[in-house]
């Protein structure tokens, strides 16, 4: 066995026993919510660490995951996990409606206008649009997953479900930065005139990219529901798509390891210094500002390819 698979193994194991091994619900608790964070970090490190595309309205994708599985097991009674890939699908399309006119943008002007397609989807959800959406008082009454024939309700159960889809997660993902489309982002993001001259149609894979990651958001977001039992638009505002978006940048765009980290620092930190609630937010604030300064491509970022061949050229990340 090599390096990598016995740190691997290490981490599974400590995985799998993490709850017997520290059955405080609370704190399995918090570590669900960083699973979570993580799934949608990853999802919009696809977006913004793999292709330079700068997405700050990742939430709406989110919410429509989210409204899309509760709307239809509340209202047809489906199972909730089986809605994971109607959900997926529903953001995905959403995205692509989105996307397609404005996938020409780059830098702030795409991110000032993703930062309006979260707020009109926000919007459009307490102004209870079709009648579906409940307002602003959300849907209540979503029900609990199941697994053969085992309703999932305890924290130690969501704990393996949330935990088991990021892995499935980390696999796509790294899969998906390995093969040739993820080379083809990795080229766009370096330098998007020169990948256009090489013959790599650029506008297909930015919307190719910005719909992938929405539909791992939408899935992301029918965990979520499945999770509360109860969603309102509060829960998908713009500072939900700042965490997730700071999330990705703290960690290190591009770097799997990074996102986990990052959602770790943001999701987890503070629940560990929620006795100095007055200040907490001031010195994480400061360490996030000197971070940048001293780190600023992040506390794990991505190493740079290596291609058969080609020697690794240090600092890079091409």
């Amino acid at each position: 066995m090599n390096k990598n698979a016995f740190i691997i193994s290490v981490l599974l194991a400590f995985f799998a026993c993490f709850p017997v091994l520290f059955s405080n619900p609370y704190w399995i608790g918090v570590l669900n919510d960083i699973w979570l964070y993580a799934i949608l970090g990853l999802s919009l490190n696809w977006i913004v660490g793999h292709t330079g595309l700068f997405n700050l309205g990742h939430a709406a994708y989110y919410a429509v995951g989210a409204y899309t599985a509760a709307i239809l097991s509340t209202r047809y009674n489906i199972p909730i996990l089986w809605l994971l890939p109607v959900a997926g699908a529903a953001a995905g399309l959403f995205a692509l409606a989105v996307a397609r006119p404005i996938i020409h943008l780059r830098g702030d002007y795409l991110a000032i206008v993703t930062i309006g397609v979260g707020e009109i989807v926000r919007i459009a959800l307490e102004n209870d649009i079709f009648g579906l959406t409940g307002g602003s008082n959300g849907i209540f009454g979503i029900p609990r997953p199941e697994i053969f024939d085992m309703r999932i309700r305890r924290p130690w159960q969501f704990y393996y479900l949330i935990g088991g889809f990021l892995l499935i997660t980390i696999w796509f993902f790294y899969r998906l930065e390995q093969s040739r489309f993820g080379r083809a982002l990795n080229y766009i993001k370096e330098d998007e005139t020169a990948a256009e001259g090489s013959g790599i149609n650029t506008a297909w894979y930015k919307l190719a990219a910005f719909v992938i990651g929405a539909v791992w958001a939408g899935m992301a977001g029918t965990l979520f529901a499945a999770k509360m039992t109860i969603i309102s638009p509060g829960s998908f505002n713009f500072w939900e798509s700042v965490l997730i978006f700071a999330i990705v940048i703290l960690g290190g765009a591009g770097s799997i390891p990074g996102v986990i980290l990052g959602a770790f620092l943001l999701v987890g930190l503070p629940e560990f210094f929620r006795n100095f609630a007055d200040a907490r937010m001031l010195f994480f604030g400061a360490a996030m500002v000197l971070m940048m300064i001293f780190r600023n491509k992040g506390l794990l970022p991505p190493l740079a390819r290596k291609y058969a061949g080609v020697p690794r050229v240090k600092g890079g990340d091409a």
